[in-house]
């Protein structure tokens, strides 16, 4: 029968994780590690202090898609929410495949265009192109690209074990920051100047303030409700994710001929949601 110890001699949680953490410290620096060390001069210091190399993968992956920095905390991001947000997942394929197919389905099903092309990862901004507009503005296709509403979006492809990848997809938002504030800040603003004009005619002081404290409400319930903008975005990024799970982002099929023209495009849109 195990005893238990008495909650004096337990070391909690937070407790645990420095002294491991620490310990880890301590080891490797009975190693001579210089400027840095490569992947598999870490895999094998890992593994001389008892970490499993699949464990040391993962965190060296946490740590190449680990690009920005999300939250920044403070007063605008509790009010409006964070400029950026990030979905990421393990999926089956390698990263050729899987950049192919995702760079199709942003382009053709997100009406995306491709914005930067690194090494590493691409970069996608919503089309500006009037078909590309009327798609969004009827949601042609049943869907409400959502994604188009961010000033860019970043995916990343990282190889894990043959046939399996990591992908990340990071939105950002700024922009979407921007405007609610600047909309918020017009109806402070507008609130202010109706009680400053009240105060110059000589109207009653409750009445007075009451333009400058409904320009804050108003204003206030703008910027807040930017919260449920960037929560939408992030089921969108999900929502790709879960397709490439699921293999439904795939490379498409080859059509002779070159691709339709804008108009055969938007022919085809009418008669998928007419039924025809």
């Amino acid at each position: 029968m195990t005893e238990h110890l008495p909650d004096r001699l337990r070391i909690d949680r937070a407790a645990v994780e420095r002294i491991i953490q620490r310990a880890a410290e301590l080891q490797a620096k009975d190693h001579d590690i210089g400027d840095g060390l490569t992947e598999q001069e870490l895999i094998r210091l890992g593994q001389e202090v008892g970490i499993p190399a699949g464990l040391l993968q993962q965190a060296l992956l946490e740590e190449r898609t680990r690009a920005v920095t999300l939250a920044e905390g403070g007063l605008t991001e509790w009010l409006t929410g964070p400029p950026r947000i990030a979905a990421q997942r393990s999926v089956r394929g390698t990263p050729d495949e899987i950049e192919v197919a995702l760079g199709h389905w942003m382009i053709d099903n997100e009406l995306m265009t491709v914005k930067r092309r690194f090494p590493d990862r691409t970069s996608w901004e919503a089309r500006k192109d009037m078909f590309s507009s009327l798609r969004r503005e009827f949601k042609l296709g049943g869907r409400p690209y959502r994604l188009a509403r961010s000033e860019e979006i970043v995916g990343q492809v990282v190889p894990l074990e043959e046939g399996w990848s990591h992908v990340r997809l990071l939105a950002d938002l700024s922009n979407t920051r921007r405007s609610h504030l600047a909309g918020a800040a017009t109806l402070a603003g507008t609130g202010a100047v109706a009680t400053a004009i009240g105060l110059t005619l000589s109207v009653a002081l409750p009445v007075a303030l009451l333009p400058v404290g409904l320009g804050l409400l108003a204003g206030f319930a703008v910027a807040r409700g930017r919260r449920s903008r960037v929560a939408e975005v992030q089921v969108a990024l999900e929502q790709v994710l879960d397709r490439l799970e699921r293999g439904e982002i795939t490379l498409p099929p080859k059509t002779p001929g070159g691709g339709a023209t804008a108009i055969e495009r938007i022919a085809t849109e009418i008669r998928k949601n007419l039924g025809l």
